[in-house]
């Protein structure tokens, strides 16, 4: 259908490593005297990020780890780092804009099928999160139910999930004007992105969804509101452990069915082979929904979905994609 950082590794403030790694030196203008005498904490942090003990002043206590941290940082250090970067993770990165977990901790904790990915967002991209996500985004918090013909000026409506960086979103939106695109992603740069090809292109058809798709599916959609589904390339999850994460599931089909008007359309398209084989098999087995060829199997790429540059890099590659179009009952 999408990088933590290392609280355990910050240093004290007066410890901040320079550009060799190693501690930064005295600003200019402090005297020797002030800055000849190390701690013992500081001694051990320097040893963690030099890899050599730091030299102590005369008749200084030789450097020893503090009690209970076995790193070098003091215990009060160490939880004032975790605690600043649990507020991070909390906080807006762009404030105004879409919400880091809008769902919160008011919906339970289950296997997801994604994994948010943070990477780094162009100036471009913010400035489209933060003019444009008040009119044209939504946070899915499983809150509140979405007047989609109100949302969308009475279109017909086709819910994306996973859409990369939108440029196949964007396209099948300037395509298709008369019908409406509720994209949902977490992938932040993507959001931007889709945002700013929306204005440059005059796309009014085109909502942002940030979060879990199936609270969206779940708590914010009424029923038969959708006229189709599009999921194209999802992640594949390919170790076996990890295939009860895979999107395509008998339950979501279920869920899916509940939002779908009768005759809407589902298009799933996938280069991984054991991936379609199963969207294959639990598509066909649900008995809502229905195969557009008579003879069953997959369908060739139909005109209106785009050819996607990830799409292109693997046909280069000898992948085979496969499409699937499924009609709801």
């Amino acid at each position: 259908m999408s990088e933590p950082l290392n609280p355990s590794a910050t240093p004290p403030a007066d410890l901040t490593a320079g550009p060799s790694g190693a501690p930064s030196s005295p600003a200019a203008g402090t005297s020797a005297e002030a800055t000849s005498g190390t701690s013992a904490a500081e001694a051990a942090f320097a040893t963690r990020v030099s890899g050599a003990p730091a030299e102590t002043s005369a008749g200084a206590a030789p450097s020893q780890t503090p009690s209970g941290t076995g790193s070098g940082i003091p215990d009060d250090l160490r939880a004032a780092s975790f605690e600043r970067q649990r507020r991070l993770r909390q906080e807006p990165r762009f404030p105004g804009g879409p919400a880091v977990d809008p769902a919160g901790s008011h919906h339970e904790r289950r296997i997801r099928s994604f994994q948010p990915r943070r990477s780094r967002v162009t100036p471009g991209q913010e400035d489209a999160l933060m003019r444009l996500w008040p009119a044209w985004g939504l946070d899915i918090d499983g809150q509140r139910v979405l007047d989609l013909p109100e949302l969308f000026d009475g279109l017909p409506v086709v819910l994306e999930i996973g859409f990369g960086m939108g440029e196949a979103t964007a396209q099948m939106a300037a395509d298709d004007p008369g019908t409406g695109i509720l994209a949902v992603d977490v992938h932040t740069p993507g959001q931007g992105n889709l945002l700013g090809l929306a204005e440059r292109n005059g796309l009014s058809n085109i909502r942002v969804a940030n979060g879990d798709a199936i609270i969206l599916l779940r708590e914010m959609l009424k029923p038969d509101s959708l006229d189709g589904l599009r999921v194209y390339f999802p992640d594949p999850w390919p170790k076996k452990r990890h295939h009860k994460r895979r999107l395509i599931q008998p339950e979501f089909l279920d869920l899916v069915a509940q939002r779908l008007r009768p005759g809407a359309l589902v298009h799933c398209a996938t280069d991984w082979e054991p991936y379609a084989e199963q969207m294959l098999e639990v598509l066909t087995a649900h008995p809502l929904f229905e195969n557009t060829l008579p003879e069953g199997g997959y369908a060739p790429r139909p005109a209106f979905r785009p050819l996607t540059r990830f799409e292109g890099q693997g046909l280069d590659k000898g992948h085979v994609v496969h499409d699937l179009l499924f009609t709801r009952r």
